[in-house]
């Protein structure tokens, strides 16, 4: 993980994971957690799981929350506080509906994954020390910088002054999760990125993707990509969806993701890792 100046306003400075580190810290979380209560790793990983890793790193779970006040395509909310650990809540409709099952998986791995990856930025009292290079970023951006101070606070710190920008920004401390964001955010939003990106190395970790991919596919080096229109794909996707309980749409996801479905020649899945 690294720091990188935060284009969304939300922080001064926001960490920055390639796929690789959020893929090996995720695989490490699950292992972990089933070794612990089954002991040996198994899939897949049940909703109880589920509830269970959560509830352990949240001061609340609410998996019956009305949430209709928040929007209607809004599916889960995650609060922050700055001296106690965040609080989840999940729409009652998928706890609810049993058809809803599968949305309601991804729904909490995905919360899980601003739990376990961004509470931490909530109980920082200053900025991170920045490196060189971002110095030399910060100097071209400070005056946008400046006005989203001005607009957060009427009377803004020195703009020299970075370690105040945390202070600042925890206020904001409620983030809502639009059901199309859950499985796949775009790069510009890199905390909705990041939960997406988690929801799917939770539920289907790397490490077992790669080895159904391997015994389903025959001949399959685990290097080249699966044309993801291919009579391949679709069988890969289906085995995936069942080893791994998700729906088939969660299973392509994350099979681009991790490059071993591709939508077309010269064509892959977004390559920016936030």
């Amino acid at each position: 993980m690294k720091w990188v100046i935060d284009k969304t306003g939300r922080f001064g400075w926001r960490p920055y994971y390639d796929r690789a580190e959020l893929d090996s810290e995720c695989e490490q979380i699950v292992s972990d957690f089933l070794i612990q209560k089954y002991g040996a790793v198994r899939f897949p990983l049940t909703t109880d799981d589920l509830s269970i890793m959560i509830e352990r790193d949240t001061s609340d779970l609410d998996l019956f929350a009305d949430l209709s006040f928040d929007g209607d395509d809004v599916e889960a909310t995650t609060d922050f506080f700055p001296h106690k650990k965040p609080a989840v809540k999940i729409a009652r409709e998928l706890s609810l509906d049993s058809s809803k099952n599968l949305r309601l998986r991804t729904t909490m791995a995905h919360e899980y994954g601003h739990v376990r990856f961004h509470n931490f930025l909530w109980g920082m009292s200053a900025a991170p020390k920045p490196t060189v290079n971002m110095l030399k970023k910060l100097s071209s951006q400070r005056q946008a910088m400046s006005r989203l101070r001005q607009k957060i606070n009427q009377q803004p710190p020195n703009i020299k002054d970075q370690t105040e920008m945390p202070k600042l920004l925890t206020a904001q401390r409620t983030f809502k999760c639009a059901r199309g964001l859950i499985l796949q955010a775009p790069v510009s939003d890199w905390m909705e990125w990041q939960a997406s990106y988690v929801c799917g190395a939770l539920l289907m970790p790397l490490s077992s993707v790669r080895n159904t991919t391997l015994t389903s596919i025959p001949g399959w080096n685990g290097r080249d990509r699966i044309p993801a229109d291919s009579s391949q794909a679709q069988d890969l996707m289906s085995r995936i969806a069942q080893v791994f309980d998700v729906s088939p749409d969660a299973a392509q996801v994350r099979l681009l993701k991790t490059g071993i479905l591709q939508i077309a020649a010269n064509n892959t899945e977004e390559d920016i890792p936030l």
